[in-house]
């Protein structure tokens, strides 16, 4: 595994990191392209894309400290490695928020925008998730057949595990582009980010029976991730009929908020 990508002086560009900022590029452009080929104004997208990256990153932190509160405090020297200590559903959630607080500050609407923007997230975490694979991080649980990490990594070293980064990664680009066809033949705004919400929470509720890091924390006999999917399924669901019955085709008003 390529822990290291390369090394600029005393700098090292680790592959995870990497990999994010490939994703979250990757998924600027996607998305710019996207909505002024849908006819949107894009030029609040780049404020827009920095308030959901850091309400994303913050939220994605502070769920992690929360699940590994009583570890933290025993060991504060937990918080500095930078390559773990991210929860995917804390910076969805956290990235909903800063959305939406930004679409009402500058009175834009956020259903269209959530459309718009929703099936970049998953492009974005399909290249993360290929981080976590090379990183070691969210290692899956031991099988005979499985990938066997090297030594460094955040995964147990000589072990055949399940490749579920690999999984996740290929499951989220599949994500983005069946987002990216609903989009195109959707009817009413909030159609495609209802169906992330609901794809996505089936989707990792099942991968994490495969997982092998326990330490992400449990609710009961689930873990925290499988306890979160449950309302994300729900509000999927929830935003599917309410906007489905409030709303008609959108306008193209709406289309260019």
């Amino acid at each position: 595994m390529h822990f290291e990508l390369f090394h600029l002086g005393p700098l090292t560009v680790y592959t995870y990191g990497f990999l994010i900022a490939v994703g979250i590029l990757a998924a600027f452009f996607v998305a710019d392209r996207r909505g002024k080929t849908m006819g949107m104004d894009t030029s609040r997208l780049e404020a827009m894309t920095l308030t959901v990256c850091i309400a994303g990153f913050a939220c994605s932190k502070l769920l992690y400290i929360l699940t590994r509160l009583p570890d933290i405090i025993a060991d504060p020297g937990i918080l500095m490695n930078l390559e773990d200590g991210w929860v995917v559903y804390g910076g969805i959630i956290g990235g909903l928020l800063g959305g939406l607080w930004y679409c009402r500050r500058h009175q834009m609407n956020f259903m269209a925008w959530f459309d718009l923007l929703i099936p970049e997230v998953a492009l974005a975490q399909g290249f993360g998730r290929l981080g976590c694979f090379f990183a070691g991080c969210c290692y899956g649980v031991e099988v005979p057949w499985g990938i066997v990490f090297p030594e460094r990594g955040l995964a147990p070293a000589g072990i055949p595990l399940f490749p579920s980064q690999l999984i996740s990664s290929a499951f989220d680009f599949g994500m983005f582009f069946f987002l990216c066809w609903i989009a195109k033949r959707k009817k009413f705004n909030g159609e495609v980010g209802a169906w992330y919400l609901i794809l996505y929470s089936v989707g990792r509720f099942i991968i994490e029976f495969f997982r092998g890091d326990l330490i992400r924390g449990a609710v009961g006999t689930l873990s925290t991730s499988q306890f979160i999917s449950i309302f994300t399924l729900a509000a999927g669901i929830i935003i599917l009929v309410v906007m489905k019955k409030r709303t008609g085709k959108p306008d193209s008003a709406e289309h260019k908020s």
